[in-house]
């Protein structure tokens, strides 16, 4: 079975917005500051509910906060011959 990652441009859009802090990000979102810096930190994979909450508070979709990428997803993005 392969690794999958999710990683996450979240610290970016916090500072393209107003230089947004991680306990305003969770206050909006409704969650804890530790939660977003889990989020952030690529140790805690956000629900789809709190994912969504996310992506509105910068008024983003899901996919331009949030890229998912998978092992299979790699080795056939190198092609036949890696």
């Amino acid at each position: 079975m392969g690794s999958n990652r999710l990683s996450n441009n979240i610290r970016r859009l916090r500072f393209d917005n107003g230089e947004m802090t991680q306990q305003q990000l969770a206050d909006k979102a409704g969650v804890t500051r530790q939660t977003i810096i889990a989020i952030e930190s690529g140790k805690y994979a956000p629900s789809l509910p709190l994912a969504f909450k996310i992506a509105r508070t910068f008024g983003k979709q899901i996919e331009d906060i949030f890229q998912y990428e998978d092992e299979d997803s790699q080795s056939s993005a190198a092609g036949p011959d890696a």
